[in-house]
């Protein structure tokens, strides 16, 4: 089990996008293994039943989805509500990252990470909100500290997460009423398989460690948690929150760690 609590998800309809790996996976079967329905959709439909192994097909919609493109997203959540008839919690988790100083930085670089980390994000709240107000229910995005302070050489990966902080803080203020929660999880260095070669890195990895208060990389399983909570009823008071699950990473000012 990805979490030690037991969480009421039972029966709740759950989308999580980009959850073929990584940090989208663990929230994906996170919201499984507590007897959710999820809908696991990402680009490929291979790693998408790899997530899915090992729960009921009864629980689980595979749909393979580039959630950069409006018409899909659409096609997405129709077919979310014509099998289930209603959608409770929208995790958007899928993202792009590359790196780069701004002279060097290409316009289809930006063009590609701008249209998954964030007109994706819009495409999918704007056809999953009139649910989620019939619902009352949850919007999360999976965002980065990078978005909520400077990082070197992701300018403009920092600019793309800084709109989601922004986007997702907007609209938890024009759903409240409607009983929508909208939060963002702000995740720091995580270990996945693509991020795996730099922790391979000893000089890296060293570097990383030592800023960071735990003194490790997350977890895709430890951002899983996270959204656990904050979709559930004990956070039924949070809204409009960025939060960040970094390991004590933002709460230092730079400074070295005394030798």
């Amino acid at each position: 089990m990805i979490a030690w609590a037991r969480y009421p998800y039972d029966s709740t309809v759950v989308l999580v996008t980009g959850a073929g790996s990584g940090i989208g996976r663990a929230i994906a079967r996170a919201f499984l293994e507590q007897g959710a329905i999820v809908c696991i959709t990402g680009r490929h439909e291979q790693p998408l039943r790899e997530t899915a192994e090992g729960f009921p097909e009864e629980r689980v919609l595979l749909r393979t989805t580039d959630v950069a493109d409006r018409g899909e997203v659409e096609g997405l959540i129709t077919a979310i509500t014509d099998r289930f008839g209603r959608l409770d919690v929208v995790v958007n988790n899928a993202g792009v990252f590359e790196g780069g100083e701004i002279e060097n930085y290409d316009d289809a670089s930006w063009e590609r990470m701008r249209a998954i980390n964030l007109d994706a994000v819009l495409f999918v709240t704007r056809a999953a909100v009139p649910w989620l107000k019939r619902s009352r229910g949850n919007l999360v995005a999976i965002s980065s500290v990078s978005g909520i302070r400077g990082d070197w050489a992701q300018s403009a990966y920092s600019a793309t997460k800084g709109a989601v902080n922004a986007m997702m803080q907007s609209l938890a203020l024009d759903l409240g009423r409607d009983g929508v929660r909208v939060n963002v999880i702000a995740p720091a260095f995580t270990a996945t398989r693509l991020t795996q070669e730099r922790l391979d890195d000893p000089a890296f990895a060293a570097a990383l460690h030592d800023r960071v208060a735990l003194g490790r990389a997350a977890t895709p399983e430890d951002i899983a948690r996270a959204v656990l909570f904050v979709a559930g009823p004990d956070a039924s008071y949070i809204t409009g929150a960025v939060i960040p699950v970094d390991g004590g990473t933002t709460a230092s000012n730079g400074t070295p760690r005394p030798v």
